[in-house]
C-alpha cells in the first residue's frame, strides 16, 4: 500500500488542475482551446510535458510520431536497468476544435504524478522505480484526428498499425500529412521507429475523465472501464431530384432532404429503443441548397457505437433495410461509404481487477465494489491493446459533458484518481513479483 500523506496527494491533484490551466493557454485560437497534431501548439506542449519529466528525473524523448515519452528505469540493485519491460501510463495532449481542458490531458498529468508517488533516488541525481518493471509515461500526439481526419495516429505508430496510405491524408489547408511530418521536424522514413514490442511492454494504463454522465448520477468519483465501445462510421449520399420548390406539387417530389431526415430520425429509433446502440447523425447537408429549390442531394454522417461489435454490425445491418424501405418509399436512391471502423477493444481481466483494488485501496465512494462501465468514446488505449493489455480508470465529470468547454472534473476527484492508479500500479507489482 502506498505510504505518502493525503497532503501530498492533494498537492499532487492542485498541480494537475494548475498545468491543465497552464496548457490550456497554448492554443492556436485566442479565447479556445485548439491544439492539432504536428502544429507549432503541439511542439509546445511536448517541451512543456519534457520539461516536467526532467523534473522528475525520468529519461525523455520524442518519438519518430511526435508522441512525447518520459521513463524511469527498474532499479536493480544499486543500478538501473535499461532494457526492462516498462508499464506505460499515458493518454494525449492534443484536442478538438474549441475543446475543454481535461480530456486527455488530465491522465497524462495524472502519470506524471504517479511517477512522483512512486520515484526512487539512486545516486548522483538519477531516479529509478523499485518495481519489477519500469514506468513510462507517454504522451501521444493525435488521438482526436482533428487535423488529418483520422484519429489514433500517435498510439497506431506506437502499436505498429500504421498505414502508409496515411501519408495522403490532408488538411483543411491542403497541407498533406507527409508534408506536415516534415514541417514539424520528423522523417516520415523513421516513423517505424515508434513501434514497440510486446515484449517491450509490461501494460498500459489510462485515466480519463468519463465522457458521460454515468459516474455523476451514481453520485461516485471513480470508475473501472471494461471496455472500449466498438465504432463503425459511414458518410451517406441520398439522391433524389433537384425542382422549383413553388412549382412542384408534392407527389412528384423527391426530395432528398426529407429522405436523409426520416433516415436520422430512424437511427435515433433503431439504436435508442431498439438495441441500445450509440447512433449520431452529425453532419447533414442539402444540395444545391438554395431556399427555392427542392434539394436533389443530401449528404450525412452516422457514427455507430456499441459494447460490442456483432450488435453494432447488427444494427447497421437492420438501419440499412430500414434505408431501402424510406428511399423507395419516397423515390430515392441511397449509398454508403465506410470511412472508420474500430472492433471493441476489452480491458484485461487483470488489469480490470488492480485498477478495482486501486479504487478500494484510495478509499473512494464505491469502495471494494466501484462501477465498472464500457466506454462509449475512444482511447489511445484502442490502439495500445494491439501490442499489450490495457485498462482505464474513469474519473466522474459532472453533467457528463466533454469535447466542449464546459467540461470538468474536481481537484479531490483527481487525488482520489492519482492515489487509486498508483494502488493500482503497486497492486500489478505485487501480482508480477508473485508469478
Amino acid at each position: 500500500m502506498l505510504e505518502v500523506s493525503p497532503d501530498r496527494i492533494a498537492a499532487a491533484a492542485r498541480r494537475v488542475m494548475a498545468r491543465c490551466d497552464e496548457l490550456a493557454r497554448v492554443t492556436a485560437t485566442p479565447g479556445r482551446i485548439e491544439r492539432v497534431y504536428l502544429s507549432p501548439e503541439h511542439a509546445r506542449v511536448n517541451r512543456l510535458a519534457a520539461e516536467w519529466m526532467r523534473e522528475l528525473g525520468m529519461r525523455t524523448r520524442q518519438d519518430a510520431a511526435g508522441n512525447q515519452i518520459g521513463r524511469l528505469d527498474r532499479i536493480v540493485g544499486d543500478t538501473l536497468d535499461p532494457d526492462a519491460p516498462a508499464l506505460i501510463i499515458g493518454s494525449h495532449l492534443d484536442t478538438v476544435l474549441d475543446a475543454g481542458r481535461f480530456d486527455g490531458i488530465v491522465g497524462v498529468l495524472m502519470g506524471l504524478e504517479i511517477a512522483r508517488l512512486l520515484r526512487t533516488p539512486v545516486g548522483d541525481g538519477r531516479f529509478g522505480v523499485a518495481l519489477p518493471f519500469a514506468l513510462e509515461v507517454v504522451a501521444f500526439s493525435d488521438e482526436e484526428g482533428t487535423r488529418f481526419g483520422k484519429a489514433l495516429l500517435g498510439s497506431s505508430a506506437v502499436a505498429g498499425l500504421w498505414d502508409e496510405d496515411w501519408w495522403a491524408l490532408t488538411d483543411a489547408d491542403g497541407t498533406s500529412l507527409r508534408q506536415a511530418f516534415l514541417e514539424f521536424g520528423l522523417d516520415p522514413a523513421r516513423i517505424g521507429e515508434a513501434a514497440r514490442r510486446p515484449d517491450e511492454l509490461i501494460g498500459y494504463l489510462e485515466a480519463h475523465i468519463e465522457q458521460g454522465p454515468e459516474l455523476d448520477r451514481r453520485g461516485e468519483p471513480l470508475a473501472v472501464v471494461s471496455s472500449i465501445a466498438s465504432a463503425r462510421r459511414f458518410q451517406l449520399v441520398v439522391e433524389g431530384e433537384a425542382r422549383h420548390a413553388g412549382g412542384t406539387p408534392y407527389d412528384m417530389r423527391r426530395d432528398a432532404l426529407l429522405g436523409a431526415s426520416e433516415a436520422a430520425l430512424a437511427v435515433e429509433r433503431i439504436c435508442r429503443d431498439e438495441h441500445h446502440i450509440i447512433g449520431t447523425v452529425g453532419q447533414l447537408e442539402a444540395y444545391p441548397g438554395a431556399v427555392n429549390v427542392v434539394p436533389g442531394e443530401a449528404r450525412f454522417s452516422l457514427d455507430l457505437r456499441g459494447e460490442f461489435d456483432e450488435t453494432r454490425d447488427h444494427v447497421w445491418d437492420e438501419l440499412s433495410r430500414e434505408l431501402d424501405a424510406i428511399m423507395g418509399r419516397r423515390g430515392l436512391r441511397w449509398s454508403s461509404r465506410e470511412v472508420h471502423s474500430a472492433a471493441a477493444v476489452m480491458c484485461a481481466p487483470l488489469l480490470q481487477d488492480v485498477v478495482r483494488e486501486g479504487i478500494g485501496a484510495a478509499d473512494a465512494p464505491g469502495g471494494t465494489d466501484p462501477a465498472v462501465i464500457f466506454s462509449r468514446a475512444g482511447h489511445d488505449a484502442m490502439s495500445i491493446g494491439a501490442i499489450t493489455d490495457v485498462g482505464m480508470l474513469f474519473l466522474r465529470n459532472p453533467d457528463g459533458i466533454s469535447h466542449h468547454p464546459g467540461e470538468s472534473v474536481s481537484a479531490p476527484d483527481v487525488a482520489l484518481g492519482i492515489r487509486a492508479l498508483a494502488e493500482s500500479v503497486l497492486a500489478l507489482a505485487a501480482d508480477v513479483r508473485v508469478r
